[in-house]
C-alpha cells in the first residue's frame, strides 16, 4: 500500500482553470452579489493565487494547450459566436477587462468578476468554454464549478468544451530520475553520504511527482482510471474514484512507480450507443486517437508519447525499484479522494501486486 498525498507545499499549486460562457451579457449587479459572497479560507488563498501573472503566463505559453482550445472554439464556431461572458474569480479580472477593451471587443466580451457559483446572469447559455483541468486531471476541484455552471446556466442541447475527459495510468520505468534522487547519495563527490539515502527515498515517493516523460519510459499499455462525460457527469463522484487494473508488463525493466496522464474531448454531447473510453481496451482509445481526422473532434493529450504541456505527466514513485520481466502482470487498485480538509487538494492510494500469468 503507497498512499501518497497532494498538499500545498507540492509544485501541484500554481495553475487554475477559468470559465467562460456565449449568450447575451450579465447583469450591472453580479460583480456586487459575488464581492458579498463569503469565501472558505482555502478557496480565498487559491484565487488570490492566480492573480499572480506567471501563472497566466505558463498556460498561454502552452502552445499545444492554447491551440487545442483555438482549434475547438473554431471547430464549434457556429454556436459560439455572439455575447460571452467570462467569469474571472481572482484580481486579475480587471487586467482582463483591460484586454477586452485594448481589443475593441467591448459589445462582446463582459468579464464578470466572481465565482461561477456567485455570479448571476438574465438568461441561459449556448456554450460553457471551461479550462478547469488540473495536474494528473483532477487536482484542484476545479470540475464542480464547470458543472454547477452547467447545470444551472446551459440551455438543453447545449455546448460543453472540453466535453469528455478521460484519465489514464500505467506501471513506468525511470533509472535516470531515481538514480539522480536516491543513488546520488552514496557518492557525492567522493564523500558517502549514504545515510541521506532513507530520506531521499522517503521524499521521493510521499509525494507525485510533476516531470515530462516520454513513451520509452512506460511498461504496459495505460488503463482508464475515469472516464467524464461534462454533459452528465455528477460532482458527487469526484469525491472518491476507486479503479482496479491489471495490466502486463512489455518488457524486463525495474518498476519505478506509476504515471497518470490525461486526454480531453472538445465534442458535442454523446451518443447512447457510444462506447465511453471505460467500456474500451485502452490500446484502442490510443488507435482512435491516432487515426483522428479533420472533421473529428479535438483532442488534448498530456500522454507522456505526445508534445509535452505545462501539465507535464504525475508520476507516483515507490521507494525501491521493483525488477519485472516481459508479460509478467501488474495488478491492484488506485484511489483518487478529496482532501477532506480541503477539497481542492487529493489524497492517492495505490495498491499493487506481480504475478505471472498462467498459461
Amino acid at each position: 500500500m503507497l498512499p501518497s498525498h497532494l498538499n500545498g507545499h507540492s509544485p501541484l499549486a500554481r495553475r487554475r482553470p477559468r470559465l467562460s460562457a456565449a449568450s447575451p451579457p450579465a447583469t450591472g449587479d453580479s460583480d456586487a452579489a459575488a464581492a458579498d459572497a463569503p469565501l472558505a479560507e482555502h478557496d480565498r488563498i487559491y484565487f488570490q493565487s492566480y492573480s499572480h501573472i506567471g501563472i497566466h503566463e505558463a498556460m498561454i505559453k502552452d502552445r499545444v494547450r492554447t491551440d487545442a482550445y483555438r482549434s475547438a472554439i473554431m471547430h464549434h464556431q457556429k454556436f459560439i459566436e455572439g455575447k460571452v461572458y467570462a467569469v474571472e474569480a481572482s484580481e486579475m479580472a480587471t487586467q482582463a477587462r483591460e484586454i477586452v477593451k485594448a481589443n475593441n471587443l467591448d459589445d462582446k466580451v463582459v468579464v464578470v468578476h466572481g465565482r461561477v457559483e456567485d455570479v448571476e446572469v438574465e438568461d441561459k447559455v449556448d456554450v460553457i468554454i471551461s479550462e478547469w483541468m488540473g495536474y494528473m486531471l483532477l487536482y484542484e476541484s476545479m470540475l464542480p464549478s464547470v458543472l454547477f455552471a452547467r447545470d444551472k446556466w446551459l440551455k438543453p442541447g447545449g455546448l460543453i468544451l472540453p466535453s469528455h475527459a478521460t484519465l489514464f495510468m500505467a506501471p513506468i520505468t525511470n533509472s535516470e530520475r531515481y538514480e539522480g534522487s536516491v543513488d546520488f547519495w552514496s557518492d557525492v563527490y567522493g564523500i558517502n553520504m549514504s545515510a541521506l539515502v532513507p530520506l531521499a527515498k522517503k521524499f521521493t515517493s510521499e509525494e507525485p511527482s510533476i516531470e515530462i516523460i516520454g513513451g520509452e519510459n512506460v511498461l504496459s499499455w495505460p488503463f482508464v482510471v475515469k472516464h467524464i462525460d461534462c454533459y452528465t457527469f455528477k460532482a458527487e463522484e469526484l469525491k472518491s474514484i476507486t479503479t482496479k487494473y491489471k495490466v502486463s508488463s512489455m518488457m524486463l525493466a525495474p518498476i519505478h512507480g506509476f504515471g497518470l496522464w490525461f486526454e480531453v474531448e472538445f465534442n458535442g454531447p454523446s451518443n447512447p450507443t457510444d462506447n465511453s473510453p471505460s467500456d474500451l481496451n485502452p490500446l484502442d482509445v490510443i488507435h482512435k486517437k491516432r487515426r483522428r481526422g479533420s472533421e473529428d473532434p479535438v483532442v488534448l493529450s498530456t500522454a507522456p508519447e505526445d508534445e509535452p504541456t505545462h501539465w507535464h505527466q504525475t508520476i507516483l514513485y515507490f521507494p525501491d525499484p521493483i525488477e519485472v520481466k516481459q508479460d509478467q502482470i501488474i495488478e491492484g487498485s488506485v484511489k483518487v479522494s478529496q482532501s477532506e480538509e480541503n477539497p481542492r487538494f487529493l489524497n492517492i492510494q495505490l495498491d499493487c501486486s506481480f504475478h505471472w500469468r498462467c498459461r
